[in-house]
């Protein structure tokens, strides 16, 4: 039994940190809602985020940064599934080395990488397109989702992959019938990690893409701070509009989430 004072102490220490990591939110959306220019009456002023939408041009801007999450998390989730089931249920010569040669793109920072792939994607002409952004996220995506589904695959039940096969269930079928369905939270907490880091994403779009109809959100408000506006209130609701879908998204799928990180700590 936990005694009074232990769960006072806990939730005082929960509370604390609660506070230190809410306090920079707070500060920004109260930055969002104060006035923009000297002179304007005080109070809540939600029209910021309407004129931050309007002359940053957010609109375009978010559609190109959703186009690119649709994209890197499908297609990395496919590969990831597929290439974490062949890593974690079977064995084939080269399995061991072929695993670590895909963690490279976990161990090697893109920072590292992003001038030889200018220079690469450029000499066949991809260059300022959507492939350019999304071929070296979804590698990376890959590197981690292949890491994150072999340990899944590997902890799953022996017993449910063999009664499948006694079923007659070949791999395809086990992999999306059986396997798939008993780890969506793990998937889940997957799919929430790539699309966070893939909308959060500024060194390869800012890199690889020139025009303007391909800038993503991040790099659209690097822009909007610089050309648009010098006011912190403007600047904050920019800010906010381009988070709140990465909020939206865990909000919605936190319990998943916050199954497939215990799930995965405890196995």
């Amino acid at each position: 039994m936990i005694s009074r004072t232990e769960r006072i102490a806990n939730y005082a220490i929960l509370i604390l940190f609660a506070t230190i990591a809410l306090y920079p939110v707070l500060m920004i959306i109260s930055t969002a809602l104060s006035p923009d220019q000297i002179g304007d009456s005080g109070g809540l002023h939600f029209g910021n985020f309407a004129e931050a939408w309007t002359q940053g041009r957010f609109g375009s801007y978010m559609r190109t940064s959703a186009i690119v999450a649709v994209l890197v998390v499908g297609l990395s989730a496919l590969f990831s599934i597929m290439a974490g089931y062949a890593f974690g249920t079977m064995r084939f010569r080269g399995s061991e080395v072929l695993f670590y040669v895909v963690l490279l793109g976990i161990m090697v920072p893109a920072e590292a990488l992003v001038v030889a792939l200018y220079f690469d994607l450029r000499s066949v002409g991809l260059t300022n397109t959507l492939v350019a952004i999304v071929a070296p996220q979804v590698a990376q995506s890959v590197a981690f989702g292949t890491f994150w589904m072999r340990a899944y695959f590997r902890s799953s039940s022996r017993e449910v992959v063999e009664a499948a096969r006694l079923d007659g269930a070949g791999h395809w079928r086990t992999l999306w019938r059986v396997l798939v369905p008993m780890g969506r939270p793990a998937i889940t907490t997957m799919l929430v990690l790539i699309f966070m880091w893939t909308w959060n994403e500024f060194l390869i779009p800012l890199v690889m893409a020139t025009s303007e109809g391909l800038r993503t959100a991040p790099l659209g408000l690097a822009f909007f701070q610089g050309q648009y506006t010098a006011g912190t209130a403007l600047l904050a609701a920019g800010a906010t509009l381009v988070a709140l879908p990465v909020v939206l998204v865990y909000l919605f799928l936190q319990r998943h989430f916050i199954r497939g990180m215990v799930e995965g700590a405890v196995k």
